[in-house]
């Protein structure tokens, strides 16, 4: 398995080249004059009132009285390894206008900038400013824009910066009010742990909070959501309340689910109400050995086969054999190992056929390699009779498209391609076919700080991709199993970073998945949590399986902190939920090479 970490930050050269570019552009020009209608739209610019009408990320930002460009406050932020000190604020607009936003600021690398502008956000930024100077930038908002953020921050590990005396000038938007109370709330999928709610939209609302038995469980800006960490068979109240810089309105009229009793969850089949899933290493030997299908252990409740791979990266043509007799003495026969799977079926396991892996990179980048995709890997699941696909994508299968920038709208073809591949699959086969997936965490979690190239481009344009797939496929998808392995540091939810190979780093990478998160820190742009039946986690089995092998102890500490909410640590986890699925791991062959460890640490645990 790939072995990956964060994308690098800004170096010297790089900061260097693009401040050229700036000055080359004129980007830093002065802006037009205002007119007689604009005035000064931004609240306590000049800090005067310390940090009224601002918010800082991080608690990194401060009002303090030296140094200050005028008056007797300015803004003092300071920036960590993990937080860049990050200080906005939401302004109402008028749509289709123009305006200009400056400021006075002191540091180095310090920007100023605007987002939901409707149009192009900007920004701008200074590598050094030993004394005050002026960064300014000019925007149009879109037609139906009536308010955007501007801020001010500086970039990760470096010095103190300072800002003072922002404005932004242009005419003044129409009174913010608060909006009505949402209608038309409804209950949606219910399961054993999780309920699904849906409403109308609140004119005016740039968000919703959503209220289970009076208590305010979720933040979201889209109509939908699912509140998940419920008990089984128990009986709860829903309401929702719509948000703007305004305040919050009333609560909506109440609506009450029961949730199911559990073992089931939507998609998943007849799975076990926990489940083990392994990969079988079917296409290759390595120094684990070959194992028969037949030999695989009882224990385990889905088998992916290990590796269906494309014939080029980009053909989307997928191809699957048994290991050579050459490679794999032992290896059975096509009509035994078909026997085997048929064995299993009956004894209630899901096979299914794993697409990628280390060496297998696969890019749907035409419509024609969607095509391709489709058939061939239809003809794979009827040859062999499987029960649905694991989509293990990695190394450069999937990135994003300079200027793809919102998850639950993807342009780059080969998200888009992949998606619609699925999909068809999906429904070509039914309720009963089963979707996993099993990325990485630079794919899925360092979405959290990250995703694709960036604003300013530089980053790497893999980080997050697997989002919008997962997002668009969440109604399809059984499991997710993501690889805690293999992985670099990555932050939670906490703002710190979690390394692996200890129950700390499961918590807080699995907390992720079922919280939800916004992606790249844009609270308008958040990526919801998953059902706890659709989430299982990804370790190693052994210590020859890969980087981060995590100690039966310590997987079991995981797990009773998230389904138990004991064993935590020093990281809080934002629920409990008793109807997680399970495990997965790499792999069954490793597995049986040490002595079932893994498979009889999950036995034991959930009583199989």
């Amino acid at each position: 398995m790939e072995r990956t970490g964060p994308p690098a930050r800004f170096t010297g050269l790089l900061a260097a080249s693009v401040a050229a570019l700036l000055a080359a552009g004129g980007l830093a020009a002065t802006a037009p004059s205002a007119t007689a209608a604009d005035s000064d739209l931004a609240r306590n610019g000049g800090f005067e009132a310390g940090l009224d009408g601002w918010s800082c990320t991080g608690g990194g930002g401060a009002a303090v009285s030296t140094p200050v460009h005028s008056g007797t406050s300015a803004l003092k932020g300071t920036p960590t390894s993990s937080d860049h000190a990050k200080c906005s604020q939401s302004v109402t607009v008028k749509p289709d206008s123009t305006y200009t936003l400056s400021a006075w600021v002191q540091g180095s690398y310090v920007y100023l900038g605007a987002e939901g502008t409707g149009t192009t956000d900007v920004s701008t930024w200074t590598p050094s400013a030993a004394g005050w100077q002026q960064l300014t930038t000019t925007f149009t908002t879109g037609p139906s824009t009536t308010s955007v953020t501007v801020y001010t921050h500086g970039w990760y590990g470096t010095p103190a910066y300072y800002a003072d005396d922002l404005t932004l000038i242009g005419p003044g938007g129409d009174p913010v009010t608060v909006p009505a109370a949402p209608t038309g709330l409804k209950t949606a999928t219910v399961t054993d742990s999780s309920v699904g709610l849906s409403w109308t939209a609140a004119s005016g609302a740039t968000g919703y909070h959503v209220y289970q038995d009076g208590t305010k469980v979720l933040a979201v800006t889209g109509t939908s959501a699912t509140v998940t960490g419920l008990a089984a068979s128990t009986a709860y109240s829903f309401q929702v309340a719509a948000t703007n810089s305004a305040g919050e309105s009333g609560k909506s009229a109440a609506v009450s689910a029961t949730t199911t009793a559990g073992g089931g969850g939507e998609g998943g089949g007849d799975l076990p109400a926990h489940a083990l899933v392994g990969y079988l290493h079917t296409s290759f030997a390595n120094g684990s050995g070959y194992t028969r299908m037949a030999d695989v252990p009882d224990s385990w409740d889905v088998i992916d086969l290990a590796f269906g791979e494309p014939t080029s990266v980009t053909s989307g043509d997928i191809r699957f054999s048994l290991c050579p007799v050459t490679e794999c003495p032992n290896v059975e026969s096509v009509a035994e190992f078909k026997a085997a799977i048929k064995a299993k079926q009956a004894a209630g396991k899901k096979v299914l056929i794993s697409i990628g892996g280390q060496n297998g990179q696969v890019q749907l980048s035409t419509t024609a390699a969607r095509d391709t995709f489709v058939s061939s890997v239809s003809k794979i699941i009827d040859e062999y009779g499987l029960d649905g696909l694991d989509i293990d994508f990695e190394g450069h299968s999937l990135s994003l498209n300079t200027g793809d920038t919102d998850f639950r709208n993807p342009t780059t073809p080969v998200i888009v391609n992949l998606i619609s591949a699925v999909k068809t699959l999906k429904a070509k086969y039914g309720d009963t076919f089963v979707l996993t997936m099993a990325p990485e965490t630079f794919f899925v979690q360092l979405g959290y700080q990250y995703y694709g190239s960036g604003p300013w481009g530089g980053q790497d344009p893999r980080a997050g991709a697997y989002l919008p797939v997962i997002h668009a496929l969440r109604d399809d998808l059984t499991l997710l199993h993501v690889q805690d392995y293999n992985s670099g540091s990555i932050m939670g939810l906490d703002n710190q970073y979690h390394s692996m190979g200890g129950a700390d780093f499961h918590i807080a990478m699995t907390d992720m998945l079922l919280t939800g998160f916004p992606v790249a820190g844009d609270q308008t742009k958040v990526f919801p949590g998953l059902r706890p039946d659709q989430v299982s986690i990804g370790l190693p089995a052994s210590t020859q399986a890969g980087n981060g092998y995590t100690a039966p102890a310590e997987v079991t500490k995981a797990l009773n902190c998230l389904t138990k909410k004991t064993d935590c640590g020093s990281y809080a986890t934002h629920g409990t939920w008793p109807g997680l699925r399970g495990l997965m791991t790499w792999s069954i062959n490793w597995d049986r090479f040490n002595n079932g460890e893994f498979a009889k640490n999950f036995d034991a645990y959930f009583g199989s």
